[in-house]
């Protein structure tokens, strides 16, 4: 059953910790998908994950929705929120609008995801949400503003640093986001937060009060080591045992034990094998 934001809703209701993992290819959704996570982010992350761009920004609508699209199939019965890039949204409302339905439209996400809680960005939220397509906010370290808050730096450190994003997440759910996402703050800050909204809070590096979490699958399996935030918990390390793959097969490659050609090798028939040896005399 394919899961909706009804469900998620009941989840907060019940008590129940929300999952929330990235995934940017078909293959990832379709193993997330098997683990049961109940909402796929498709970040704009991948920038940084997938494409090997140094920042989010380079990342085009084209980019997000050819991996939208990929994890849609991977994933069919779950949750999944497509992010909005840098410069898809902040122009004008229409231009949000339009491209939002995209992500609707082509890409069969459930939702999409804006950064941002001043007045500008609520507005976007308000436009989308007003044409019956769900959004989710994100505040707190939200990487399209990283330029203006100095660098990837934890936000919320002081009382009036707080009340500035709780007035942000306010702000955001009167305008009409069906959820809210709060990343890189003090755990005690994503529990005020958690305690004043009525609508799903997750949270990435905001602490175990929130409604669920959020994790860049790449860190978590450790895929992605070109750096590792605080907040992350590894459960594997992926990207070890492939490079440990790769090396093996370069060294079977090279020393003539691969392919065996009893073992890797198509068989056909002692005759027409004659005839072809034949053939190479």
């Amino acid at each position: 059953m394919k899961k909706t934001i009804l469900d998620l809703n009941r989840m907060v209701e019940t008590g129940e910790k929300i999952t929330w993992l990235t995934g940017y290819d078909y293959l990832t959704a379709k193993y997330e998908e098997r683990a049961g996570v109940d909402m796929i982010l498709v970040g704009d992350s991948l920038g940084m994950v997938t494409l090997g761009y140094e920042t989010t920004y380079p990342v085009t609508m084209e980019e997000m929705l050819i991996h939208c699209k990929a994890v849609r199939r991977g994933a069919p019965n779950t949750f999944v929120i497509g992010d909005m890039p840098y410069m898809s949204y902040q122009a004008s409302d229409e231009e949000a609008v339009r491209n939002a339905g995209r992500f609707t439209k082509e890409a069969l996400c459930d939702a999409v995801k804006l950064e941002g809680g001043g007045e500008e960005i609520c507005k976007r939220i308000r436009a989308i949400a007003s044409v019956g397509m769900l959004v989710f906010g994100h505040i707190g370290l939200t990487p399209q503003f990283a330029a203006t808050m100095g660098g990837y730096k934890a936000q919320g450190k002081s009382a009036a640093a707080a009340q500035k994003l709780l007035d942000e997440a306010i702000r955001i759910q009167e305008a009409g986001a069906c959820a809210l996402l709060v990343e890189g703050v003090p755990d005690v800050v994503g529990e005020l937060i958690t305690g004043k909204l009525s609508i799903p809070v997750l949270g990435i590096g905001a602490g175990s009060h929130t409604h669920g979490q959020l994790l860049i699958f790449a860190d978590m399996v450790g895929l992605y080591d070109n750096f590792t935030p605080k907040f992350v918990k590894k459960y594997a390390e992926v990207g070890r045992e492939m490079e440990r793959a790769f090396r093996e097969y370069c060294e079977d490659v090279r020393a003539g034990r691969f392919p065996v050609n009893d073992i890797h090798a198509y068989k056909i028939s002692d005759a027409e094998r004659a005839k072809i040896e034949e053939m190479m005399r």
